[in-house]
C-alpha cells in the first residue's frame, strides 16, 4: 500500500482554504480476527503516515461506540461543575487529575492553551478504591469509567497484537509484551473540554503542535477542530470526524520500539467553530514503566522517564520549551523551516498576574 496520494479536499477557516487530509480505514473486525490483508493494509499506515480511522461499525466494535456516549454525559456533567469543584481534584500526577484551561502552551504564540482536561489512569481505575472527582464517584460513574478504558485498552492492544504479526515480531519481541496489563504504566484516559475562542484576539487558544507520548492514541471526537500535518507535507490540515470511527495514531513509544520506522503523528487543535464547545477523548496507551527504548537523540531511556521529560516540557513556558529540543515535543519527526501553519499571532492580552489554579508538584513515580 503506497501512501495516500488523494488530493485532499479544502475547507475554509480562519480566511483561507485548509486541506482536509483523507486517512486510510482499518476495520476493527478484521484486526481483531488478524486478517493477513488487513494487518499489512495497517503495517503500512503506520510506516508511512502514522494515522488512520478505526472503524468500529461492526458488531465487535459497537459497544465501545455506546460506551464514548455514557462517557460523554459523565463529562458533561463533570466539567459543568464550578471550578472549585473541579480544582478540588487538583493534578495529582501527569497522568491522573484535572488541569484548567491555561496550563500549557496555545496553539499560537503568545497565548495559552483554550481547554481543560480531567485524566483518569488505568492503574488508577483497578484501585479498590481510586482516586477520582467527587462529582463523578458514584457506583455508575466509576463503571462508565471502567467500560471506557477497558473498551480502548482492549481497541489498543488488538492493534498492536495485528502490528506485531504483521511486523514479523515472536515471543517476547512483540509490542504487546511492552504493554501487560498487569505491569504499571501511565496509560490513561484524558477527557477534554476546548472553550470557544477566536484565533485572532482571544489569549487561550488550542492545543500546540506535537507528537504523543503514548505508543498508540485511541481518539474520539465528534466535532472539527483537530489538524495534522502529515509526513512530507508543509502545511496543517483537518482530519474530518466520522460517525463510528475512532482516530487512531502512533506515537513515540511505539516509534521507538519500531526501531524508529513509525511515522508518529504531528498534530494540534484548533478552534473550527469559534463559537462552540468542543469535547474529545483520548486514550493514551503507553508502555509499562521500565521498558527501554532508544530515542531520536540516541538516548537509552525508559518509557516512564519519557514520559515524564515530554510532560515537563509541555507544561514549561514558551521560553524553556523553546530550549528543548524538538525531537522532545516532535517526537523525532522531522518539520522544515518552511512550514506553513496559516495562523495569524494572537494580538497581546493584559492578564493579571495570579496564582497558578493547579500546583504542580514533582512527577510521582507511583501512582
Amino acid at each position: 500500500m503506497a501512501p495516500t496520494t488523494e488530493v485532499p479536499r479544502k475547507v475554509e477557516w480562519n480566511g483561507k482554504q485548509v486541506p482536509v487530509y483523507p486517512m486510510q480505514t482499518i476495520d476493527f473486525s478484521a484486526i481483531l480476527s488478524q486478517e493477513p490483508a488487513e494487518n499489512e493494509k495497517l503495517l503500512k499506515c503506520c510506516q508511512e503516515e502514522g494515522f488512520f480511522y478505526l472503524d468500529l461499525n461492526n458488531v465487535d466494535g459497537r459497544r465501545f461506540i455506546g460506551d464514548h456516549q455514557e462517557l460523554l454525559k459523565l463529562m458533561n456533567r463533570f466539567f459543568e461543575s464550578p471550578l472549585e469543584v473541579k480544582n478540588e481534584y487538583g493534578l495529582i500526577s501527569p497522568h491522573l487529575g484535572y488541569e484548567p484551561v491555561g496550563s500549557r502552551n496555545g496553539v499560537l504564540e503568545d497565548t495559552r492553551d483554550g481547554y481543560e482536561m480531567v485524566k483518569v489512569s488505568r492503574d488508577e481505575i483497578q484501585r479498590e478504591s481510586p482516586h477520582i472527582p467527587r462529582n463523578i464517584k458514584n457506583s455508575s460513574d466509576l463503571k462508565v469509567l471502567e467500560n471506557a478504558i477497558s473498551g480502548n485498552n482492549i481497541m489498543s492492544k488488538a492493534i498492536l497484537a495485528a502490528l506485531s504479526t504483521a511486523f514479523g515480531l515472536t515471543g517476547a519481541a512483540r509490542f504487546e509484551n511492552l504493554h501487560r496489563n498487569h505491569r504499571p504504566s501511565t496509560s490513561t484516559l484524558a477527557m477534554m473540554h476546548y472553550i470557544p475562542s477566536n484565533p485572532s484576539k482571544d489569549g487561550n487558544v488550542g492545543h500546540q503542535k506535537h507528537t504523543d507520548i503514548s505508543s498508540l492514541t485511541v481518539l474520539f471526537t465528534e466535532q472539527w477542530g483537530l489538524q495534522i500535518r502529515p509526513p512530507g507535507t508543509k502545511e496543517f490540515g483537518f482530519v474530518e470526524p466520522k460517525k463510528g470511527m475512532a482516530i487512531i495514531n502512533v506515537g513515540d513509544s511505539l516509534r521507538f520500539a519500531s526501531g524508529h520506522t513509525f511515522q508518529s503523528c504531528i498534530h494540534r487543535v484548533v478552534p473550527y467553530d469559534y463559537s462552540e464547545h468542543r469535547y474529545s477523548v483520548a486514550y493514551f496507551l503507553r508502555a509499562e514503566d521500565d521498558t527501554m527504548f532508544q530515542d531520536s537523540e540516541g538516548r537509552y531511556i525508559t518509557s516512564r522517564e519519557w514520559h515524564d521529560e515530554k510532560f515537563m516540557a509541555f507544561i514549561a513556558s514558551p521560553m524553556d520549551q523553546a530550549k528543548a529540543p524538538s525531537s522532545l515535543l516532535l517526537g523525532g519527526m522531522q518539520e522544515e523551516e518552511t512550514d506553513v501553519y496559516g495562523l495569524p499571532k494572537a494580538q497581546p492580552i493584559a492578564v493579571e498576574a495570579k496564582e497558578p489554579a493547579v500546583e504542580v508538584n514533582a512527577v510521582e513515580v507511583g501512582a
